[in-house]
């Protein structure tokens, strides 16, 4: 986020797209209520009636996959209103008349009809958007995991400059993240392409810095991303794979690819906290701590970096994970060893600047946000107070692409698959839980009362749903949360898992798969 959660509150209208936050993110959708209980103007845009639509100005339920067009629809009305703010465009921005020449042709009445909404909900949700003291815009999944995911941000933070909502309270561009250390395994360059601090691998002089800071040669090249790793584990070309805390099983696209590549790696470690989908496909299981058997910090999605105390003893042979990583790079011939995180916090504090005024001691009261360059820095509300960090914000001219893969007559309907309250990512934990799972006690498929009716399907029915990777049985929940030919599955659960649907097309950019639209039948 590029400001905080609790500055939600005082925003003046609040943007929500892509994001079943009240869901998804109950705290954070808590506040989002809360604003608007104080007069703060809520849009929503999602394909689904997600339970914040009840409580917006402006409900936008668009195709999936359409984000960049509504949001250049926006942009469109703003500029022909002369909505914009010019003194922040002049002072703050460059490449404007990209942008200008990019939304033109991007009238209402054309964003509506690719949108699948009306016209002037687009201006109502543009006005509100732009005449606002305070705008913030809230996202997730819906904008990210799409074959146009790297263009959706960058729409939104195209529409944030346009109206001067950067570097100042209650506004700005904010992703939610997906799990609690999200942020934080991102920030330590759990990532293909950065160390620590999203420092570039392939710069030469950050290369030398950490060389000299662990005293190994480093390489300069990026990684692999997830898709590509499994691409390579497929074919043969991964002989060794490392898995921690992910259950690609449950949670990638195209569950039966991704079967495949873990059944040919050639050496399959997982470590986790209970046996996993994944896990069960392992030549070794290495099993790690839960949060509450050890010592550590999370980052959240604010950037709050805040202390994890261990409560209680792991159980059984389980340690934390730090050690066990420790551990095995000492086997592996590499000395360094460490006592406790908090040394291991020092270290990052070295090599991360914005890290740096960030330690265990600052940590025992109160999280710290980044960046924190330095011990006597009380940390960063909000990024981009007076400038970006790379001077002059980059306006991007982008245009509306459609999905990888489109509804046809042999499958008719659009999937979008997401969570819901009860359950989190995999259900690796949340359904070992009893009264969990009496709330949702199994997948099931959103479908429209008449595409229901169409099929002759009643709600409760079992039914067969089929992509061109694979088929799953669920339970009809007849339901006009979606439209028209739209269908919704949630993703927790194994036994019949909807990434066995989804498409692993993927961005050309960040190489996300768009797991948010792929194409249907439905059967009985």
């Amino acid at each position: 986020m590029t400001n905080s959660i609790n500055e939600v509150t005082d925003a003046d209208t609040i943007f929500i797209i892509g994001s079943n936050t009240t869901e998804n993110h109950p705290v954070i959708g808590a506040k989002i209520k809360q604003a608007g209980r104080k007069g703060a103007n809520i849009i929503v845009a999602d394909p689904r009636e997600v339970d914040l639509a009840k409580d917006a100005d402006v409900f936008l339920r668009i195709n999936p996959g359409t984000n960049v067009a509504l949001i250049n629809g926006m942009m469109n009305v703003i500029l022909e209103e002369g909505l914009q703010d010019k003194e922040f465009i002049a002072e703050r921005t460059e490449n404007f008349e990209e942008l200008e020449k990019a939304v033109k042709d991007y009238t209402p009445d054309k964003a509506a009809s690719i949108c699948g909404v009306e016209a002037e909900d687009i201006r109502k949700a543009a006005r509100l958007y732009a005449k606002a003291d305070k705008a913030s815009i809230i996202y997730c999944m819906g904008i990210t995991q799409h074959t146009t995911g790297v263009n959706n941000v960058m729409s939104t933070s195209n529409l944030a400059m346009l109206c001067g909502n950067f570097g100042k309270d209650s506004t700005g561009v904010n992703p939610l993240r997906g799990q609690n250390n999200v942020q934080g395994a991102c920030d330590m360059g759990a990532l293909p392409a950065t160390y620590p601090g999203y420092q570039p691998v392939t710069k030469p002089e950050v290369k030398e810095k950490f060389e000299k800071a662990w005293g190994v040669e480093l390489s300069p090249k990026a990684g692999l991303t997830i898709p590509e790793m499994m691409d390579g584990a497929g074919k043969g070309d991964i002989k060794f794979l490392y898995i921690m805390g992910e259950n690609p099983m449950v949670s990638d696209p195209d569950t039966n690819h991704v079967r495949h590549s873990l059944e040919h790696t050639g050496f399959l470690v997982v470590q986790d906290i209970f046996l996993t989908e994944t896990a069960e496909l392992a030549d070794v299981v290495l099993p790690a701590a839960v949060f509450a058997e050890k010592d550590g910090t999370f980052s959240n999605t604010e950037r709050r970096v805040q202390r994890v105390r261990k409560a209680v003893e792991p159980a059984g042979e389980a340690k934390p994970d730090w050690i066990i990583i420790m551990e095995l790079m000492n086997i592996l011939g590499y000395s360094k060893k460490y006592k406790h995180p908090s040394e291991i916090m020092d270290e990052i504090g070295t090599v991360t600047p914005s890290y740096a005024g960030i330690d265990y001691n600052r940590l025992e009261n109160e999280g710290i946000q980044w960046p924190c360059p330095a011990k006597d820095h009380l940390g960063t509300k909000y990024l981009h107070k007076g400038t970006f960090s790379r001077g002059k914000g980059l306006f991007k001219g982008i245009g509306h692409k459609a999905p990888a893969e489109q509804a046809d007559g042999e499958y008719p309907f659009v999937l979008t698959t997401g969570r819901v309250l009860y359950h989190y990512h995999t259900g690796t934990m949340t359904r070992k839980v009893k009264g969990l799972n009496e709330k949702v006690p199994g997948s099931y498929i959103e479908i429209n009362p008449a595409a229901a009716e169409k099929l002759g399907v009643n709600d409760g029915e079992m039914l067969k749903v089929t992509s061109r990777r694979g088929s799953i049985n669920v339970k009809a929940k007849v339901s006009s949360r979606v439209k028209g030919n739209i269908v919704f599955v949630p993703f927790h659960f194994a036994e019949a898992a909807a990434n066995t649907l989804t498409n692993g097309a993927l961005d050309p950019g960040c190489k996300t798969p768009e797991l948010k639209v792929c194409a249907v039948a439905i059967s009985k």
